[in-house]
């Protein structure tokens, strides 16, 4: 394993491993943190668990590993499908809200679907059939909620995807559909779509909105509809909103900072990490300068110390502990969408991503004096 992939790796599992750890056990309920905004209380523990499995899945559907990779990647798929049992299991003490609240039961469940997607293998063939009942049963619980029309029209559809990769036979389309083609409509241009009717300027296009788009026609490109034409469009935009995420990261590894769910820190390229995990990286922008510009990144979002609690946990902020910048809606739960920038832990270590030569990625390059291509638009 090379060194800068078991970096990532190590990175990974120590923000993954108080939260999986817990569950496995059925003791998440009792460590789980709620020091701030504890109103959330109900709401932290699927949380932490979706957003968690969203960013290991590829990692843990990965096929090929040797030596000790492999070895940790069999105790963490053990341990997750035992966390994944709790989670759905109503006689558990770890047993998670699917049903009860306004609809955050939707957004986190949401989540955990994703990484149902991402993995459906290791996650959902391989469950138990007792915990994969529960798991269809805990999914179609939370149809109970009329999504906001915004963002959380893909949470109601990403839910559906995941009941179509467990084959419980009953995807409502007709969600499918509003969330495919509301997002068609809301396309601004150049790579990015509102959130709803206006454009937000925040990193909702990559913690939520592109991901979950592109994997749900991956999921459903199959049932006509013109999904397969709105796939290959949707991973056009996708594509270049990558580009443009990769040159959000300054020469020194930070990052632009702006709009609301900041303490997700580098959660916010996302998109990037997918881009790279299912190759459609612009042609101009090689894998190699990908994973270099994603390193400082996570390097320098993890510098501090008091990013961690005593016992593990994330908490919130973009550099160190910043809870003033954490909103109403934010749990320490919330906080485990930093585990998406690890997608590409997914590719094997011969995919150009990590056998790659080491590349300055484009801020450090103009920065340095380098010269470079000029950027332009696209439609």
């Amino acid at each position: 394993m090379g060194n800068v992939r078991k970096e990532w790796l190590e990175r990974m599992l120590r923000i993954a491993a108080p939260v999986m750890d817990s569950l496995a056990e059925g003791k998440l309920h009792c460590t789980l943190p709620n020091t701030w905004h504890p109103d959330r209380k109900p709401y932290a523990m699927l949380e932490a668990l979706g957003r968690t499995l969203e960013g290991i899945a590829p990692w843990l559907e990965l096929d090929g590993l040797s030596g000790e990779e492999k070895d940790i990647q069999a105790q963490w798929r053990e341990k997750t499908r035992r966390a994944v049992s709790q989670a759905v299991d109503p006689q558990s003490a770890d047993y998670m809200n699917f049903r009860e609240g306004y609809g955050q039961a939707l957004v986190d469940a949401a989540f955990l679907a994703h990484g149902i997607v991402r993995a459906p293998r290791e996650l959902g063939e391989k469950l138990s059939p007792e915990a994969r009942e529960h798991l269809i049963a805990a999914l179609r619980d939370t149809r109970r909620f009329t999504p906001f029309v915004s963002n959380w029209i893909l949470f109601s559809a990403m839910v559906e995807a995941a009941l179509e990769v467990l084959h419980a036979g009953d995807a409502d389309m007709t969600r499918v559909d509003y969330a495919v083609q509301m997002f068609e409509r809301w396309y601004c241009g150049d790579g990015t779509y509102g959130d709803g009717d206006r454009f937000h300027w925040d990193y909702y296009n990559s913690f939520v909105i592109q991901p979950m788009l592109v994997d749900i026609l991956h999921v459903f490109r199959e049932k006509g509809r013109d999904y397969a034409a709105l796939e290959e469009k949707a991973v056009g935009h996708a594509s270049r909103y990558a580009q443009v995420l990769e040159q959000m990261i300054h020469a020194d590894g930070t990052w632009t900072v702006i709009g609301r769910s900041t303490v997700y820190r580098f959660g916010a390229f996302q998109a990037l990490s997918q881009a790279a995990l299912e190759h459609f990286l612009p042609e101009q922008l090689p894998a190699s300068q990908v994973r270099c510009a994603l390193t400082a990144a996570i390097r320098r979002g993890m510098q501090r110390p008091e990013t961690f609690d005593e016992n593990g946990f994330l908490r919130p902020g973009v550099d160190g502990f910043q809870p003033s910048m954490a909103e109403d809606y934010i749990s320490v739960g919330s906080l485990y969408l930093c585990e998406a920038v690890f997608l590409p832990l997914g590719l094997p270590e011969t995919d150009p991503f990590w056998s790659g030569e080491d590349l300055p990625w484009t801020d450090r390059k103009i920065w340095s004096g380098i010269d470079t291509m000029r950027d332009h638009a696209v439609d």
